[in-house]
């Protein structure tokens, strides 16, 4: 048996409950097999036992009280998954589907992610299988600010900078770091995705989607075409989603679509952004409501298809929602690009199918860096001491997509392998991680 097979099935094995985890692993090693088997060093120094490994697992109870006085307890995690670059840096996801698989996968895709922006960024991911959806403003502070009281103990500015995740938004970073400085007794940057009056970073909330949109203009440009005149089917309605959907449509596209946990909307003449932000970012209420407001646009329940033609996907809600059946909707309505916004949206086989089938592939450990990257560039302004205006931020942000995609693309047509933009971001950040360990000894 080879190394690299060697080494995924040994991992398996140990973990048998975490398959996401062993997805990731996979879906990172594979693509570059060949070339690992080439390089005796790999395996004289065991780096891929020790890359699948997390430097450390941390999982603490978190006992909180709701407005009715009942006493509940969830479960806490943070993984620090790989240091070689820089302190440790990923987001806070607080889900009911959260465990101890989920946040691995998400922390070991955060290494190879943070490796691609250039910055110097350790690997890690955080949560809580705590589910904010219909809790009180006052339930959520109890639960931020018991989860703090644990997670203190492992971060710090130059040590582990967590950022926000699905659940993990602007109010929810503000009660985590209120509850920082008030055990700490100190002001510094030891969370990114701030508010703007605590030391946050204009464009913050916009630097997922819209990098993921400058990473889709690069690709496109790339193969003598672009984003003006396409029509985009993008799922989810999230924060990154909302601001795919609006650079999208600055960039000449029509977006078709859009969808949350409930079901999903498509609107023939292009999704009006204004009534999709009233509804998800001042109402809080379901995608439903787009159709009781624009009539003439059509609603369905449940999971969203694929199945509405398109020119670009963008998968911008969870991870495994682009299935086989998926995928073959997008190839028979001749879809070009699959750009991924979320955390490996698309599955093995899904991903495997687009491929082969000549569609353009961009995953999401480059397209959805944007958001990392903005989080990095927080980080800088908060150890100045500067304050940078959004203008500033997003030429920063455009140039460091930019050059993402310059690099796997580079590393890609290095071995041959034009345009395979997977091959290319797994084998730019795989050396640029294993390179950094290697050279700091074992």
């Amino acid at each position: 048996m080879l190394y690299t097979d060697k080494v995924i099935t040994n991992i398996i094995q140990r973990t048998p409950n975490e398959t996401e985890f062993h997805q990731a692993i996979t879906e990172t090693l594979m693509p570059i097999k060949s070339i690992i088997e080439e390089s005796k060093i790999y395996q004289e120094l065991s780096i891929l036992e020790r890359i699948i490994e997390p430097d450390r697992e941390i999982k603490f109870r978190v006992t909180w009280r709701d407005d009715a006085g009942k006493i509940h307890v969830n479960r806490g995690y943070r993984v620090q998954f790989n240091g070689a670059l820089g302190p440790y840096k990923g987001g806070l996801r607080f889900h009911p589907s959260v465990d101890i698989g989920i946040i691995k996968f998400l922390g070991f895709e955060q290494t190879f992610k943070n490796a691609l922006t250039g910055l110097p960024l350790g690997g890690a991911k955080g949560g809580s299988d705590f589910d904010p959806k219909g809790k009180s403003d006052f339930e959520i502070m109890n639960f931020c600010q018991s989860f703090m009281n644990e997670l203190f103990r492992h971060i710090g500015a130059s040590t582990d900078v967590p950022a926000g995740d699905i659940g993990v938004g602007a109010r929810e970073i503000g009660y985590l770091y209120g509850q920082y400085k008030k055990i700490k007794n100190i002001h510094e940057g030891v969370l990114t995705g701030k508010g703007l009056e605590f030391d946050g970073l204009p464009g913050r909330n916009e630097a997922t989607g819209y990098g993921l949109v400058y990473f889709c203009e690069e690709m496109l440009k790339k193969s003598v075409n672009s984003l003006e005149n396409k029509t985009v089917c993008v799922s989810g309605a999230g924060n990154v989603a909302i601001h795919a959907v609006e650079k999208s449509i600055a960039y000449g596209a029509k977006v078709v679509t859009m969808s949350d946990s409930t079901g999903w909307i498509y609107d023939k003449d292009g999704i009006n952004l204004s009534i999709i932000k009233d509804i998800k970012e001042k109402k809080k209420l379901r995608i439903l409501e787009y159709n009781k407001i624009k009539s003439d646009s059509q609603y369905f329940e449940g999971k969203f298809d694929w199945s509405i033609p398109c020119d670009v996907a963008m998968p911008c809600a969870t991870q495994n929602e682009i299935l086989l059946d998926f995928a073959k909707n997008l190839v028979k309505n001749k879809c070009i690009a699959v750009v991924e916004g979320a955390n490996m949206p698309t599955t093995l086989e899904a991903t495997r199918y687009l491929v082969e089938n000549k569609v353009l592939f961009a995953p999401g450990k480059a397209a959805n860096a944007g958001g990392v990257s903005a989080s990095g560039l927080e980080m800088s302004q908060n150890s100045n001491k500067s304050r940078w205006e959004f203008q500033d931020v997003d030429v920063k942000l455009k140039a460091i997509m930019k050059n993402i995609f310059v690099n796997i693309s580079q590393r890609a047509e290095e071995f041959s392998r034009k345009h395979d933009y997977i091959f290319g971001a797994n084998i730019h950040s795989f050396i640029e991680v294993t390179n950094s360990m290697i050279k700091q000894g074992i």
